[in-house]
């Protein structure tokens, strides 16, 4: 019997918010991601992870549209979106942060976020010519929903000021902010805790926590911090040379030795001495 995608039968787990299969692509010889396929379910703290080199922000640009899959496909909700481009695969409810971090530097902190949220904007030009009631009205709701945000991490004290003065840890809070601010069904981390100290990961941590729990998001991170990817994920996904490795729980990746090999090498055991 046939049966609707949105309507599965009675005890089987629903469909994944994000279902990779098989996607991968490759520059000149180079295989950058091979076979890649993650299944992540909605409300899922999703962790992807690998030795320097590995794919995985490769992997997060064919997944925003950055780049074009060669194989395979990616699905979002349902919606096939490998096809789209970035803007309207941030629409269909995917939005990232960088590794490398690209905010609007001579823009206030504010203005960072409302950009976002203008995404979800409905208001036409002509309405914006003319400042409406109902322009007036949505630009008072996303005014006041980029303050929201921004206190989630305590940045909402630093809003008129420009993203380029605030210290480095708080503009990568901020591009996090910004991500947020798309109203994304899927947030993209690309290692949100590089350049931060012990107790900026700590808090960073409880605030992803807090992003899946208060705002329904599901996340998807990429980190070197493997202390802080086993504290807050509750699958694993390793890539190594572009091809995926592993998958599991956080207990099961600990103790892989493929993953173990491909972090640290294969350990020669010395000779006994005669």
């Amino acid at each position: 019997m046939m049966r609707h995608p949105d309507n599965p039968v009675a005890g089987e787990p629903p469909p994944p918010l994000l279902d990779v299969r098989g996607i991968g692509i490759t520059f000149g010889g180079l295989k950058a991601v091979q076979e890649l396929s993650l299944a992540v379910p909605a409300g899922a703290l999703h962790g992807l992870i690998g030795p320097n080199g590995a794919g995985k922000t490769t992997a997060f640009n064919l997944l925003t549209g950055v780049y074009q899959t060669q194989t395979g496909s990616i699905t979002l909700g349902g919606r096939r979106i490998d096809a789209l481009a970035p803007h309207q695969i941030a629409e269909a409810g995917l939005s990232r942060t960088f590794q490398n971090i690209r905010l609007f530097a001579d823009l206030s902190v504010l203005d960072n976020v409302l950009i976002a949220c203008h995404l979800r904007g409905r208001h036409s030009l002509l309405a914006t010519l003319l400042r409406t009631p109902f322009y007036i009205g949505q630009e008072r709701a996303m005014r006041q929903r980029a303050r929201d945000l921004l206190a989630v991490f305590d940045l909402n004290r630093f809003e008129d000021e420009l993203a380029r003065n605030l210290p480095y840890g708080d503009q990568r809070r901020l591009e996090i902010v910004r991500a947020m601010a798309t109203q994304p069904s899927l947030l993209l981390l690309d290692e949100p805790a590089a350049g931060m100290n012990p107790q900026e990961k700590k808090e960073l941590a409880t605030s992803i926590q807090r992003i899946r729990r208060e705002f329904n998001m599901t996340v998807l991170l990429i980190e070197h911090d493997m202390g802080l990817v086993m504290d807050i994920c509750e699958h694993i996904t390793v890539l190594d040379y572009g091809i995926p490795i592993a998958a599991g729980a956080p207990k099961d990746i600990q103790n892989n030795p493929k993953v173990i090999e491909a972090y640290l090498g294969i350990v020669e055991e010395t000779p006994a001495k005669a």
